[in-house]
């Protein structure tokens, strides 16, 4: 199973797209362990609209190309919040079952559009706190990570 990330923005050079760059390196070298590719990273354009509504509806356009056929699961702070472990059973299972890809979605600053939410397999939060869109980046892509190791049975994740 391909594991993707589809982002709205970029991450600018510095200490965040560093820290990013550092958890997809390490998941990368993990997941062939489990079956698995990626985690690849798709940043897309951030809509241009006046409005954000429509903002919101030009960004789903572009994470619904680049999610196309995948199992979605979107980061939305009103989704359900799992534990790490949780969070990797849910990974696996996806795999299990025959899902080809698992499309991870992450909204631009405006978050989500509803057509987004919908078209979700599964809405998941990091916490009830709003988290800039770029940190929800290098969260999800530690995650990916700390999961790898939970299934592998890594020092990593302690408990």
């Amino acid at each position: 199973m391909k594991l993707v990330i589809c982002a709205v923005g970029r991450l600018k050079a510095g200490a965040e797209r560093d820290l990013a760059e550092r958890y997809l390196r390490r998941a990368t070298d993990l997941s062939p362990k489990l079956g698995l590719s990626g985690p690849s990273l798709i940043e897309l354009p951030e809509g241009s609209a006046r409005d954000e509504v429509t903002r919101r509806r030009q960004e789903w356009s572009g994470l619904a190309t680049r999610s196309d056929g995948a199992v979605r699961v979107a980061l939305d702070e009103r989704g359900r919040a799992k534990t790490s472990a949780e969070f990797a059973s849910a990974l696996m299972q996806h795999h299990e079952n025959g899902a080809k890809a698992l499309a991870f979605l992450i909204g631009g600053a405006d978050g989500l559009s509803p057509e987004a939410l919908e078209a979700a397999h599964e809405i998941i939060s990091f916490g009830a706190i709003t988290l800039p869109h770029q940190l929800v980046r290098i969260v999800l892509l530690e995650q990916i990570y700390r999961a790898l190791t939970i299934r592998l049975g890594h020092p990593y994740h302690r408990l």
